[in-house]
């Protein structure tokens, strides 16, 4: 059967539906007002209007107390037939969450401006001792003159409340709820500040600070991770409001905000800062207290750049060793401008190689005169090969490397020559040893 009237108020229209129940557009004849109406059948199963009854008896003492430019305002409560009803104030504009609907951030002014009301509301809500326990865009209006309104205290929390919630049992939106609600722990107006904290990254940046596949990774998330300040996303945003959202998201709560006027307090600095320094530059957006190292802000026709958190690499020591690159080994050989012609010919003289390096000179089709060039590159080579330098190489090892041999490479005359220069002077040297000792004793005996 269609409800046409609930108590004194005329039903106009249909605005919602829910597990709980509908909301109503309707007309209060009394004082000439448009209100919204919502309702709850007591007609469900008995389990469901236990719970239900409770919550919405809970909103209607949470919010009914409550008067603030920011928070829905409650008008009266009664009930007609199997529907309990709440009037409540109408509201036209449109929820938060639409606004962020396709991943796009907000006007950083915007932003800044809807999160400051919200913290007004929930200081006010928290001096009166009323927890909202589930601030989430879906629960943020936005009506005329861009003002924002908290609605749907249905899980609010009073020091009074008579409504018991059983230990451990999850209250609230994963995707906002703070570490101890996540915890089943007992929440207080701090936990409505983390909330908040989530919904001004989100409005910041376009994107949720938490997300994940299931509700467990979600709230792993939520518990353990710690994201990406949001001027890292939106290079526009002011410094300022990476100290305001760390704040505001720190997992104990005994680290955030412990006033919701403080962080209120805290954004409306930003916003004047914000301001100022868009009239300075002819109202082009630019950064505040920008880090020594942050980039400079984009040009005013250029599309905000926002990154992908996901895609956030981290700098290692490796990849800065890496481009700062490693120094070469010093060059090992004989210099290009030495002249070993007249030396090796000398040599070769001394140790009876003259015909060996006129063969090597034959194999190599240079004439004698000729070879000058050629026994300066040879002995240049065979130094090169007498030098213990070990060069690595980006190929896959042999075995005789990984045992530490190497593989024995073939001898030019250049290198025998060189080689039996060195067991001539040795013999020599042993030589005139010999020929000293001979000596001494024929001094001796004679």
């Amino acid at each position: 059967m269609e409800i046409t009237k609930l108590g004194r108020y005329e039903i106009t229209g249909t605005l919602g539906q829910g597990a709980m129940g509908v909301v109503y557009s309707a007309h209060d004849p009394l004082l000439d007002r448009v209100v919204a109406i919502k309702t709850i059948n007591m007609a469900l199963e008995q389990e469901e209007i236990a719970e239900y009854g409770a919550r919405f008896e809970q909103e209607a003492k949470a919010a009914g107390g409550l008067n603030h430019p920011n928070i829905i305002t409650i008008y009266d409560v009664g009930s007609s037939g199997n529907v309990a009803y709440m009037a409540m104030e109408y509201l036209e504009g449109r929820e938060l969450r639409h606004m962020l609907v396709g991943g796009n951030p907000l006007p950083t002014g915007v932003a800044i401006d809807i999160a400051a009301q919200v913290a007004e509301g929930l200081s006010y809500a928290h001096e009166r001792h009323v927890v909202h326990r589930d601030i989430k865009p879906a629960n943020i209006m936005i009506v005329t003159g861009n003002r924002a309104k908290i609605t749907d205290f249905g899980i609010a929390r009073m020091r009074s409340s008579q409504v018991k919630t059983m230990t451990g049992m999850v209250m609230g939106s994963p995707k906002y709820m703070s570490p101890e609600q996540v915890m089943g722990q007992r929440a207080d107006g701090r936990s409505d500040i983390f909330s908040v904290g989530v919904m001004l990254y989100e409005m910041l940046t376009g994107t949720a600070p938490f997300s994940g596949e299931t509700i467990t990774s979600l709230m792993f998330q939520v518990l353990n991770v710690n994201p990406p300040p949001p001027r890292q996303l939106v290079a526009l945003i002011p410094e300022m409001l990476n100290f305001v959202v760390a704040k505001a998201l720190a997992k104990k709560a005994d680290d955030r905000y412990q006033n919701a006027m403080d962080l209120a307090n805290d954004l409306r600095e930003c916003a004047r800062q914000l301001a100022q320094a868009q009239a300075q530059s002819g109202s082009q957006p630019v950064a505040l207290a920008p880090a020594t190292d942050a980039p400079p802000p984009p040009r005013a026709d250029e599309k905000t750049e926002i990154v992908d958190p996901t895609k956030l690499v981290s700098r290692t020591r490796f990849d800065d060793t890496q481009q700062m690159g490693e120094e070469a080994p010093p060059a090992r050989g004989v210099s290009k401008t030495f002249d070993s012609y007249a030396a090796t010919m000398k040599v070769a003289s001394r140790t009876g190689m003259t015909s060996q390096l006129d063969e090597f000179a034959k194999t190599q089709q240079i004439s004698r005169s000729g070879s000058h060039a050629a026994v300066a590159d040879a002995a240049s080579a065979a130094t090169a090969v007498t030098q213990p330098v070990h060069v690595v190489e980006p190929h896959a090892e042999t075995g005789a490397e990984r045992s530490g041999k190497h593989p024995a490479a073939a001898v030019s005359p250049v290198t025998e020559l060189l080689q039996k220069v060195k067991a001539h002077e040795e013999a020599a040297l042993i030589a005139g040893v010999v020929a000293a000792l001979v000596l001494g004793l024929l001094i001796i005996f004679v």
